[in-house]
């Protein structure tokens, strides 16, 4: 009977670690979603973590209250606003999942004196 040299098993367990981490990860980014309104609350987008746009809300009376324009600046400003709402919660997401010995690994000056 073949034991596993103990190296090789802490290998294992880190590779294991890690594609749980990683799982957890894109579970949380999969799980972001941004709804910011447009400036006259009229349109609401919803996008997630990767700047797509998933849903789309127009209030009643909304296409009939707007130019053509008008309406289009609404969803335009309210899509901008919301992707860069998704996008600080998937930065925040991806700062908060690294650990910090390797923040410190990759940044010297980050290291402490």
């Amino acid at each position: 009977m073949s034991s596993i040299h103990p190296e090789v098993q802490a290998a294992l367990d880190m590779a294991r670690d890690l594609r749980n981490r990683i799982a957890d990860l894109r579970e949380r980014i999969d799980q972001v979603r941004a709804r910011r309104p447009s400036p006259s609350g009229a349109v609401i987008p919803e996008v997630d973590a990767m700047g797509r746009l998933t849903g789309l809300y127009l209030a009643p009376g909304t296409a009939a209250r707007f130019t053509t324009a008008e309406l289009t600046a609404e969803i335009m400003a309210a899509i901008g606003e919301s992707t860069a709402d998704a996008a600080r919660q998937h930065h925040a997401i991806m700062n908060d999942s690294i650990p910090s010995d390797l923040i410190d690994a990759a940044d010297p000056a980050a290291a402490p004196s």
